[in-house]
């Protein structure tokens, strides 16, 4: 769902109104009520970014970055050879070891963020019908409807079954909906919910059998929980594919949550040689290339031994403040249908509390009269072109961050909690 406001009506001819996202229009909504990064008497608990500073454990954060010469140029639209190289060898060296199949700088495309790498490979898509689950990214829903070449095609999941889908049910709703894509977060934003180890090889298998490409973003892979198969305790598509030149997977990720760098705006997208030179050529006229000097700056964060060491912090830290978190809202009397085995977000269902608190939006807006920001739930019903009417499926949830600072989150649970005792 997005909403416009009179500030999104253009007032000369030719353009047409483009509304705010669901995170955009919270922070928007906030800032005319005082909010700005700088007032530590605000709670952003929907910010969708983890903290960036220190962590225990964690490899030195990076305070300034050099400017060399070479680098003062345009940077190749598929981005810096040396940095391709390393995310090839990042992955073959994490999930691939063994395997005959590797990839290499060709199966690798940068960009200026993970949005950008979206847009580029939407862009790059053809005459198809594309599946996307519900509830998901609120950003999905005008990357899905600006480009007209495909029809983007809503798959929902429920609360009962843990916002889960089988592989068996998957290939039903592929066949029975004639789908050539399908686009997912993973681990998923806003439930937390992770496919891993037998479940996701599963799904790399019918994507093999139905001939439908699996777009990846796997941001949040880093922000795992629970043991995986993998010894790093990180998820990837990457350690099922078969041939990296035939298996239909895509892959996004970047520096932005996994290594906790969101304004580095560097993602890269992994897949077979074909597509990454398709999408490269859709580079070339909706961005031009990612910024220079911070693709040199990143290739040192993408050793193995940084990245394992970066992540090992992040799940140490943010596993704490999931529990404490999930622990202070079921104390409030704010539920959660299915337990989050990644991310950083709690989606949280406000069915029983008292009305009118337990609509997301009016949630929401009491909350910023106590400076704590939420994101209502109904932003996650991703609805592309608009096509359908209601936008009742999530009006009782929100979803709440733990992505901030441990003293930022106690100061918006402890809001949260004034804002129910107003209304008890």
């Amino acid at each position: 769902m997005t909403l416009e406001t009179p500030a999104t009506q253009p007032t000369i001819p030719g353009f047409r109104r483009v509304p705010r996202t669901g995170v955009i229009y919270v922070m928007h909504r906030a800032q005319l009520q005082g909010f700005h990064y700088e007032n530590k008497d605000w709670a952003n608990l929907g910010q969708g970014s983890p903290e960036t500073g220190d962590l225990q454990s964690a490899p030195q954060r990076i305070d300034e970055i050099p400017a060399a010469a070479p680098t003062r140029k345009y940077s190749p639209i598929a981005g810096e050879r040396l940095l391709r190289e390393k995310v090839a060898d990042l992955y073959n060296e994490l999930f691939r070891q063994g395997k005959s199949s590797k990839y290499t700088y060709e199966n690798v495309s940068i960009a200026g963020g993970g949005r950008l790498s979206l847009t580029r490979l939407v862009a790059a898509l053809d005459n198809i019908n594309m599946g996307h689950f519900l509830p998901d990214y609120t950003a999905y829903e005008e990357l899905l409807s600006t480009f007209k070449s495909f029809i983007p095609i809503p798959i929902l999941l429920s609360p009962e079954s843990g916002y889960r889908i089988t592989a068996d049910a998957l290939k039903e709703e592929i066949m029975g909906r004639g789908l050539a894509a399908l686009l997912l977060s993973n681990p998923s934003n806003p439930t937390g919910q992770v496919l891993q180890d037998y479940q996701l090889r599963s799904w790399l298998q019918v994507a093999r059998e139905t001939e439908c490409t699996m777009i990846m973003d796997e941001h949040y892979s880093h922000y795992i929980y629970a043991d995986t198969t993998n010894p790093y305790n990180i998820v990837s598509a990457a350690q099922f594919v078969e041939d990296v030149e035939t298996d239909p997977v895509l892959i996004i990720d970047g520096l932005t949550k996994n290594w906790r760098y969101p304004g580095f705006r560097i993602s890269w997208t992994l897949g077979p040689k074909s597509v990454i030179e398709t999408i490269a050529s859709a580079g070339s006229f909706l961005d031009g290339g990612a910024n220079h000097p911070f693709q040199s700056q990143a290739i040192a964060m993408l050793d193995k031994e940084y990245t394992i060491a970066e992540t090992q912090a992040i799940q140490s830290t943010f596993k704490a403040k999931r529990g404490y978190v999930i622990e202070r809202l079921h104390a409030m009397g704010i539920t959660v249908d299915a337990m989050p085995g990644g991310a950083f977000y709690v989606w949280a269902n406000l069915a029983d509390l008292p009305a009118p608190l337990n609509n997301g939006m009016t949630f929401f807006e009491e909350g910023l009269k106590e400076k704590v920001i939420t994101v209502p739930g109904v932003f996650f019903d991703v609805n592309p072109g608009h096509r359908r009417r209601q936008y009742a499926r999530y009006k009782n949830y929100t979803r709440i961050s733990y992505g901030p600072e441990m003293t930022t989150i106690e100061r918006g649970l402890d809001a949260i909690e004034r804002v129910i005792a107003k209304h008890r």
